[in-house]
């Protein structure tokens, strides 16, 4: 099981903010020992944004979703969610009462269309203004703005998935070649990951001029890293390729 992150904005898109969003969730994840498997931007196209949620729906992993959960016409998540997961659209009497008790007459008629959520989603709390986002499943959507984003995910991991903090976390060797390019380097990397798939592997080239060199990483649980990492330093010595081990950081 994955932790992945989807921020929808088209305002992203075109560059009109930045997002802080990934940052944040990478530090929120890695202080509870855990990691960010993947990241995608979806800007306010219904079509895209149905797409994408339907495609984790199927899938096994956990999904932190920013954005487009408001009330006006360029909000189109709280519809989308509801579509991917061939649910109703309806009004959540709880979600609804919120709106009621902080806007009072002024909850109508526009405010009160953030209670339309997908049938049998649950709420998520929101510290600041107290308008709730909603899990959907694995999938749990929360407002674009960071002040209430962020405590929201961090409620979601802490309230739904405390047992994957005491998860063992990864442990990560990083060995750099001076002088190595990418390419020469293709053959050992192949056997590798044949030879050991139950690890994470990563090259990652540097380039300064006519300077090469790569730094090759092994991630996983720590037994198995420590195997692999013990081949991969002896196919290089082997190779006659030079290397230096860069860190081996548990939790990294």
């Amino acid at each position: 099981m994955g932790i992945g992150l989807i921020v929808i904005g088209t305002e992203l898109l075109t560059r009109k903010r930045r997002d802080s969003h990934f940052a944040h969730t990478v530090e929120a994840l890695a202080n509870r020992g855990l990691a960010l498997s993947w990241c995608r931007y979806i800007g306010d196209y219904p079509q895209a944004i149905v797409r994408e949620l339907r495609f984790v729906m199927e899938g096994d992993d956990i999904a932190l979703c920013c954005g487009g959960i408001g009330a006006t016409p360029d909000d189109h998540t709280r519809a989308s969610a509801a579509k991917a997961a061939d649910v109703a659209l309806v009004r959540h009497a709880q979600a609804a009462a919120i709106i009621e008790e902080r806007f009072a007459d002024s909850a109508y008629p526009q405010r009160i269309h953030m209670a339309a959520l997908p049938a049998g989603c649950t709420l998520i709390p929101n510290p600041v203004n107290q308008i709730a986002g909603f899990s959907l499943g694995k999938l749990h959507f929360v407002p674009g703005f960071p002040q209430m984003a962020w405590p929201m995910m961090e409620w979601v991991l802490d309230n739904h998935y405390p047992h994957l903090r005491d998860q063992e976390p990864p442990a990560e060797i990083l060995l750099t070649l001076p002088g190595v390019s990418e390419g020469q380097l293709i053959d050992i990397m192949q056997d590798f990951v044949a030879r050991f798939p139950e690890v994470e592997f990563s090259c990652l080239p540097h380039m300064q001029g006519d300077y090469r060199e790569t730094e090759l990483g092994v991630r996983g649980q720590a037994g198995r890293v420590d195997d692999a990492a013990a081949w991969l330093t002896e196919a290089l010595d082997r190779g006659g390729w030079g290397w230096q081990k860069r860190a081996a950081s548990p939790g990294a």
